[in-house]
């Protein structure tokens, strides 16, 4: 049997690593200059709903339905970070001649357009957006972030299915000390 750790333990570990990649995040903005792009913004913002929602969840130490309603907000808003950073990552191996023209920038839109029209251009991306700014073990910062969200997704789903398989209500019990 799989020991599993508390539900509480579980959602502050999602929120820490998502804190960690937002502080990384304002790292290569603020110390190393790499300025994000819309989409990098919209996938900071889906980080940020995902630590808010883990960090509720741990504070709250729910049960299994309510923990399975954080697991699933948190599938949504990881779903919708990987949207987002699978249209950046898509954007960033189209072929030069495709890469659509930069935009104005995110500011400008919210201040001027209406927030669908707004919403619709920035997750359209632009050039800006198409652009390889940092890699590391040769891949880009979308592709990391694709990479988390989609962590994320599996590693609820996985929660999810175990608590299924475990029976009744154990929160606060390992999960190795649960009879079969």
């Amino acid at each position: 049997m799989i020991a599993m750790p508390s539900r509480r333990l579980f959602f502050a570990l999602i929120c820490l690593a998502c804190l960690g990649l937002l502080g990384f995040g304002l790292y290569l903005e603020h110390v190393k200059g790499v300025e994000p792009c819309p989409l990098c913004v919209f996938q900071r913002i889906a980080f940020i709903a995902i630590a808010l929602i883990a960090f509720a969840a741990a504070v709250h130490g729910p049960g299994r339905l309510w923990g399975r309603i954080y697991n699933g907000l948190i599938i949504v808003a990881a779903a919708a970070g990987a949207g987002i950073a699978g249209r950046q990552v898509w954007l960033q191996h189209l072929p030069p001649e495709r890469v659509p023209d930069c935009g104005p920038g995110l500011d400008y839109l919210i201040e001027t357009l209406p927030l669908g029209e707004a919403l619709k251009m920035i997750l359209t991306g632009s050039g800006e957006c198409a652009e390889v700014k940092w890699r590391f073990l040769g891949l880009s910062i979308p592709e990391w972030s694709l990479a988390w969200f989609l962590l994320l997704i599996l590693l609820c789903l996985t929660w999810i299915f175990i608590e299924k398989k475990a029976g009744p209500d154990t929160a606060g019990q390992s999960y190795a000390d649960t009879p079969q």
